[in-house]
């Protein structure tokens, strides 16, 4: 299963439509990930056109996007823990453990700071942003390969 994740698109004032290097990311997906701060609706209509789309709520979302504050599905098997903002960075990953005890993967976004970390069989992934890279050196979306359970694959793609 190929499962494209994104965070922090701040529409429209950053996501006026769909950039085209996400979209050659976006083309093929079978799932998609949003870790909050769509901000409005029609980010979350235009990316369900590629695919099917699950959303947490971010702090920047306004009251057209419904979603949940976090969110746990299973993905071919690998168990998933979504939230907006995971808290500082120390700590993370014992903290994520602690909130998300059945996720194998918790996805989370807040920060713009891509970042793939693991410990122990449990992995926490930020996809940083795809169009709002404040002090990275790239707008960035993630890529995960998921098959019988495991997670094969996560990369971070820069898109700008």
């Amino acid at each position: 299963m190929r499962v494209v994740v994104l965070a922090d698109t701040h529409g429209p004032r950053r996501w006026r439509s769909c950039p085209p290097r996400v979209a050659e990311q976006l083309r093929g997906a079978e799932v998609i990930l949003h870790a909050g701060d769509v901000c409005v609706r029609p980010v979350l209509d235009e990316l369900a056109e590629y695919a099917p789309v699950h959303v947490v709520k971010g702090n920047n979302d306004g009251p057209d996007v419904v979603a949940p504050e976090t969110l746990e599905l299973e993905l071919a098997g690998l168990r998933v823990g979504m939230i907006h903002d995971s808290g500082p960075a120390k700590g993370r990953l014992g903290r994520m453990r602690r909130r998300f005890p059945a996720a194998d993967l918790v996805v989370f976004g807040h920060s713009h700071i891509p970042l793939d970390e693991s410990a122990g069989g449990f992995r926490i992934f930020n996809p940083g942003s795809p169009t709002d890279r404040r002090r990275q050196p790239y707008g960035t979306v993630g890529v995960l390969e998921v098959d019988g359970g495991e997670l094969v694959e996560a990369k971070i793609v820069a898109v700008t």
